[in-house]
């Protein structure tokens, strides 16, 4: 039986790159899945590809920095399936450089995708699973939410707030069932998703269905198992 069976699962940034991959891969897993992404056009190619390959899934176009699109996705998603199992916070951009150089506009861009959006998803996912009695709550970081080096310094910030509000919401969520965990990659092939495999090996970088795998392990523990967080790293990465 499909591990993801009958689950409902959104996942944001899920119009490319690792998003996509846990968007299909929860689809071959049973799970109904809502494709949220700021470019529609790309969410629903998402879709069809879904749909191509016997799955179910809607697209909702969502700006996660933006609190409304974002009370919009929670509640059209509950309108039209009743629930939300599983909430995969992966919208993300990088940016930024040596801070000396950095602008306040780059800062600000980096902060309300990353930070502001894992937080304003988290807070509307986490109404919802208490009212329903429970859920999982998947936040990408990254390893640069775990380390940082020269040239980091807004991305690996960003990364690092997200990894404090999932252990944070991971300790408020206990009493209702909601398990919260962080999954912090290293450097991912993501504009390679819809490559053959072997492009992807030759990359010498993360797949991003390896990252997806994390996320339907992650999503199907038993019901008083949690895991905090998993680290994926590129093999012979030095950090």
């Amino acid at each position: 039986m499909p591990r993801l069976d009958g689950k409902i699962a959104i996942v944001t940034g899920s119009s490319s790159g690792i998003g996509k991959a846990i968007a299909l891969r929860f689809s071959l897993e049973g799970a109904k899945v809502i494709v949220a992404a700021r470019r529609m056009t790309l969410c629903e190619e998402t879709v069809r590809q879904i749909h191509a390959r016997g799955g179910e899934a809607i697209a909702i176009q969502t700006d996660v920095a933006d609190e409304q699109p974002v009370e919009r996705l929670i509640s059209e998603s509950v309108s039209r399936y009743g629930r939300i199992d599983i909430l995969v916070n992966n919208a993300g951009i990088g940016g930024g450089g040596r801070l000396a150089e950095t602008s306040l506009q780059a800062f600000d861009e980096v902060m309300n995708v990353n930070l502001r959006g894992t937080f304003l998803c988290c807070r509307a996912g986490f109404r919802q699973m208490k009212r329903q009695g429970g859920g999982v709550i998947l936040n990408m970081s990254s390893v640069a939410g775990l380390q940082a080096w020269g040239g980091t310094g807004i991305y690996s910030a960003s990364k690092h707030g997200i990894m404090a509000l999932t252990k944070s919401l991971a300790d408020e969520g206990r009493p209702y069932g909601i398990k919260v965990s962080a999954i912090c990659p290293g450097a991912v092939a993501e504009e390679l998703v819809d490559a053959p495999h072997a492009e992807i090996e030759d990359s010498e970088r993360i797949d991003p269905f390896d990252v997806a795998e994390a996320a339907v392990y992650l999503s199907t523990l038993g019901k008083y198992t949690v895991v905090h967080q998993i680290v994926i790293d590129r093999l012979g990465a030095d950090w």
